[in-house]
C-alpha cells in the first residue's frame, strides 16, 4: 500500500504546485490561459485574425479565467453525471463524513472506521449472484458503482479530511485531469488511521484507485476502467464487559481506557482488488439510430481473516465463542470472481435504447483444507459457474426517464431480476418517480460455509434463493419530499445465536452463532419524509422515517421511528468572501432489538433480548467556506455528558460515541 501513497502524494505535489502557479499569475499577455470556453488548449486563436481580436480586448480580459465550474463532470458506471459542487450546504455537510455519503439510517460504532449498524431498512437488492458475505465490514469497502469518472477542462483535485477519537487522522485525495478532450485518469487514495478510546479498538484502512475514462473522437467507441486495492483492518474488543461501571462513568471509569473488554489481541482484516473494464463499440454511423457492441469485465479476490494471538491469556473470555481447536485463532476465507458480460444494443433517439447481454460468472470461494466436525464434513471450497442471460432498457428524453431490466440465470440456479422503473420531472423542484422489483438471489457465500478454530462456528449449509417483491414510490415537490417502499421477503437468510445463557443485563454469555433461514413471510413498509425549510438568514432540515415490520418472529428488526433535524444560521462576511453556517443537529431513534456484532463471522446476528435506541444525540456545528474551501467543525453527541447514566449503545456491548471535538477539511483545486 506504500507504493500507492507515493503515487498519490507525488501526484497531488504536482496539482499544488501548479495551483499557487496559477495564483501568482500564469496567464498569457491577454490576461487569459490560452484555454477556450470548455478549458482546453484551443489554437484556433494563433492565427493572426485571432490576434488582432485579442489585442482590441486586452482591457476588457479577466485576469487568470479559467474554464467555469460547470464544465467539471462526475460520471457514475450508469452514466448520470453532475458538475462538480463547492457550495457550503446542509447536504454537504451530511456527507463529511468517513463514508463520504449521507450516513441518515446507519448508526456508527465508537470508533472511526468501525462498522455501522443498519436503522434505514429500505434498500434495493439488485444483484442476483451471491456476495462474498462478511458484511459489517463491507460498509467502507468500494464497490464497482462507488468509482466514479470525470471529465474536467484543467486538473482537479479534491482533498478531503477528518479528525478522529485518538491519535490518527482520515485522508481523501483525490486528482483528475484530462490529457485531451477525449481521454482522462484518475487517482486516489482514502487512508485512515484511528486508536479508538477503548482497548484494543484501532482502526486502520486504505482505499486505493486508479482508472480511465475514454470517448474516440468519432464518438463511436467510449470506455470506463479502473483499479482498486483496499484493506480495512479493526482490532476487535467484543464490546465492553461491565455495563454498570459504563452507566455510572465515576472515576476512573470515564476514561474509556479503563473499561474491561472481552478480547484484547482480537483482530480483523478484509482485503480486497479488483479490476474493471466497461467498454463498447457503434458499428454504424448513425447516431440517433445506433446498433453497439457491449462488453464488460471485472475480476476481484477478497479474503477475510479473524485472529486471537493467544485465547488462553487472563485477559480474553475464553468461552465467549465457545470450545477451540488451537490456543491461537486464524480463521482465513478466500474469494475470486471473474465475470464477463457480452452485449449487443440498438439505441435511437425516440425510442431509447434496447441493450441483450449474456453474462459468464464464476467464483472460488476456499479454505485451505477439509475439516470434520462430529462426524459431520465441512468442505474447503465453493466453486460454481453461472450463466445468466437478460436485456435492459433506458429512456432518457426532455422529462421522462425511464428504466427496465430482465435477467435470468441458465441451469438449476433460478436466479431471477425484475426491475422497472419511471420518474417524471414537471420542473427542477417537481418530480415524481416510481419503481418495482421482483429478485430471487442466492444467499452470501458465507451462508453457506464457513471453517473456524472456533469448533462451533464451522458449518456447510444448503439453502433456497432468497426472494423479494419490492414497491418504491417518491414524489419531490417544493413543499415536501415523500418517499414510500414497500417490500414482501420469502426465505430469509440470517444469523441467530443458538446459546441462551444471559447475564444480569440480558445479554449472552456465549454467542454461538449459525446461519438459518427464515419459513415464514416477512412484510416491510417504510415512510420517509424531508423538507428543508428556509427563513430569511435561518433554516431547519428536516427527516423522518417511520417503519414498520409484520413478522411472526424478530428477524428483520428496526427501529419504528427515526429523525434527524438540523437548525442552523447562514451569512457571509467580509465582501461575501467568507460564507458561514453554524446550528444544531437533533438526532433519535426509538428503541429496538438491535443486531448484535459478531467479529469472527464479520457480520450482524439477530438478537431479541436487548433493545437499544430512544436515546437523544445534539451535534452543534460551525461551516465556512473560503474560495473553495470548506472548514468543518462539530461538536459530535455535546449531550451525552448531561445525563446521570449512560444509557445510549450502538448495540448490545458496543456503547455509542461519547462527546468529541471533530474538525473536517474539503479543498478543491481546479489547476
Amino acid at each position: 500500500m506504500r507504493k500507492y501513497i507515493s503515487i498519490v502524494v507525488l501526484l497531488f505535489s504536482l496539482a499544488v504546485q501548479a495551483q499557487f502557479q496559477r495564483l501568482g499569475g500564469t496567464t498569457d499577455m491577454y490576461g487569459n490561459n490560452g484555454m477556450n470556453n470548455t478549458g482546453f488548449n484551443d489554437n484556433r486563436n494563433n492565427n493572426s485574425q485571432g490576434n488582432k481580436k485579442n489585442k482590441s480586448l486586452r482591457g476588457n480580459a479577466k485576469k487568470d479565467s479559467i474554464a467555469p465550474i460547470k464544465d467539471y463532470k462526475i460520471i457514475s458506471i450508469k452514466r448520470d453525471t453532475i458538475a462538480v459542487d463547492t457550495a457550503l450546504s446542509m447536504k454537504k455537510f451530511y456527507k463529511a463524513n468517513y463514508l463520504r455519503k449521507d450516513i441518515f439510517g446507519l448508526l456508527p460504532f465508537a470508533n472511526e472506521g468501525q462498522t455501522y449498524n443498519v436503522l434505514d431498512y429500505n434498500y434495493n437488492q439488485t444483484n442476483v449472484l451471491p456476495g462474498f458475505g462478511f458484511n459489517a465490514k463491507q460498509f467502507a469497502y468500494l464497490n464497482v458503482d462507488d468509482i466514479n469518472y470525470y471529465h474536467v477542462p484543467t486538473p482537479y483535485t479534491e482533498l478531503y479530511y477528518r479528525s478522529v477519537m485518538k491519535q490518527g487522522q482520515n485522508l481523501d485525495a483525490l486528482i483528475t485531469m484530462n490529457t485531451s478532450k477525449n481521454l482522462n485518469f484518475f487517482v486516489a487514495y482514502k487512508g485512515l488511521r484511528s486508536l479508538g478510546k477503548y482497548m484494543n479498538q484501532l482502526s486502520s484502512s486504505g482505499n486505493f484507485r486508479i482508472g480511465a475514462s475514454y470517448i474516440s473522437k468519432n464518438k463511436k467507441y467510449t470506455m470506463n476502467t479502473h483499479f482498486v486495492a483496499q484493506d480495512i483492518t479493526n482490532q476487535e474488543n467484543g464490546g465492553i464487559r461491565d455495563l454498570d461501571l459504563f452507566a455510572s462513568s465515576e472515576k476512573p471509569y470515564n476514561k474509556r481506557e479503563r473499561l474491561n473488554v472481552y478480547f484484547r489481541d482480537a483482530e480483523t482484516l478484509l482485503k480486497g482488488k479488483r479490476f474493471f473494464l466497461n467498454h463498447q463499440y457503434q458499428l454504424n454511423n448513425s447516431f440517433k439510430n445506433g446498433l453497439l457492441l457491449t462488453h464488460e469485465f471485472v475480476y476481484e479476490d477478497k479474503f477475510f481473516n479473524y485472529s486471537q494471538t493467544d485465547i488462553n491469556s487472563q485477559y480474553t473470555e475464553k468461552d465467549r465463542y465457545g470450545e477451540v481447536f488451537a490456543s491461537s485463532i486464524n480463521n482465513k476465507t478466500r474469494y475470486a470472481t471473474l465475470s464477463n458480460k457480452l452485449g449487443a444494443a440498438y439505441q435511437s433517439d425516440l425510442v431509447g435504447r434496447f441493450e441483450f447481454f449474456t453474462e459468464f460468472y464464476s467464483y472460488d470461494y476456499k479454505y485451505k483444507s477439509i475439516a470434520y466436525i462430529g462426524g459431520e464434513k465441512i468442505p474447503d471450497k465453493l466453486t460454481r459457474n453461472i450463466t445468466l442471460v437478460g436485456g435492459k432498457y433506458t429512456y432518457r428524453k426532455d422529462k421522462l426517464r425511464a428504466d427496465g431490466l430482465v435477467s435470468r440465470s441458465l441451469g438449476d440456479d433460478n436466479t431471477t431480476n425484475l426491475q422497472a422503473s419511471v420518474a417524471y420531472n414537471y420542473s427542477d423542484d417537481i418530480g415524481i418517480k416510481a419503481g418495482y422489483q421482483n429478485v430471487s438471489r442466492l444467499g452470501d457465500l458465507s451462508y453457506y460455509l464457513y471453517q473456524s478454530d472456533f469448533v462451533a462456528y464451522n458449518w456447510s449449509k444448503d439453502f433456497k434463493n432468497e426472494k423479494v417483491n419490492q414497491f418504491d414510490a417518491e414524489i419531490t415537490t417544493p413543499w415536501l419530499n415523500v418517499a414510500g417502499s414497500y417490500k414482501i421477503l420469502n426465505d430469509k437468510l440470517y444469523f441467530s445465536n443458538d446459546a441462551t445463557a444471559v447475564d444480569q443485563f440480558g445479554i449472552s454469555k456465549q454467542v454461538l452463532v449459525t446461519p438459518k433461514q427464515y419459513d415464514n413471510t416477512i412484510n416491510y413498509m417504510s415512510l420517509k419524509v424531508s423538507k428543508d425549510i428556509k427563513l430569511g438568514k435561518f433554516g431547519l432540515d428536516n427527516t423522518l422515517l417511520y417503519q414498520n415490520v409484520d413478522q411472526t418472529d424478530n428477524i428483520v428488526n428496526v427501529p419504528e421511528f427515526l429523525t434527524r433535524n438540523t437548525l442552523y444560521y447562514t451569512d457571509a462576511f467580509f465582501s461575501k468572501a467568507l460564507k458561514f453556517q453554524t446550528g444544531i443537529t437533533f438526532s433519535y431513534f426509538s428503541k429496538y432489538y438491535a443486531n448484535d456484532y459478531n467479529p469472527v463471522i464479520g457480520d450482524f446476528y439477530v438478537q431479541d433480548k436487548v433493545k437499544v435506541g430512544g436515546y437523544p444525540v445534539f451535534d452543534f456545528f460551525m461551516n465556512m467556506k473560503i474560495r473553495t474551501a470548506r472548514i468543518y467543525l462539530m461538536l459530535e453527541h455535546f449531550n451525552a455528558g448531561f445525563s446521570k447514566e449512560r444509557t445510549y449503545y450502538t448495540a448490545p456491548n458496543y456503547p455509542y460515541r461519547d462527546f468529541t471535538l471533530r474538525l473536517g477539511l474539503v479543498w478543491n483545486f481546479f489547476s
